[in-house]
């Protein structure tokens, strides 16, 4: 392999376990599991991206079992950090939500990590911020490819 990509990908590597380092603390710190953490993430982009989230939605982006998100969302709900509420449009599905509370709690710890990384941001161009956009999509469908090749076996 080139010797640039292979560099570019071990930096990419110690991004994500920065990333997990990060996560990790986070949920020791407010007693969640590592799952319950990626629920809260997975959570709050649906809602920024406008995507109803029901547990359906959760488990499939999870990979987890209907009884295992059942259990999750119990978890979380009776710890304040999710809410479920019935569908406007449809009264038959339940949509999940995190709640104010868990919001404050994600920013208050967040906060400092997302202000250096947005500072880190304004070095660049805002055509170099989409190259780099670009290619964090990219990395992120060529990793979710292997994964899905990986499960596939």
């Amino acid at each position: 392999m080139e010797e640039i990509a292979m560099e570019t990908v071990h930096h990419l590597r110690a991004l994500a376990v920065e990333l997990h380092l990060l996560g990790t603390e986070f949920a020791r710190l407010h007693g969640l599991h590592a799952t319950d953490v990626r629920a809260l993430i997975c959570l709050l982009d649906a809602g920024r991206s406008g995507q109803a989230a029901t547990p359906t939605w959760l488990g499939e982006q999870l990979h987890l079992t209907s009884a295992s998100v059942t259990s999750l969302i119990d978890r979380m709900e009776k710890s304040g950090h999710l809410r479920r509420q019935r569908d406007d449009h449809d009264r038959r599905s339940v949509l999940i939500n995190v709640t104010p509370e868990a919001m404050e709690m994600g920013w208050a710890f967040f906060g400092p990590a997302i202000a250096n990384a947005t500072t880190a941001l304004g070095k660049y161009s805002a055509p170099e911020r989409e190259t780099i956009d670009n290619f964090l999509s990219d990395m992120q469908r060529a990793l979710g490819s292997a994964r899905d090749e990986i499960e596939e076996q």
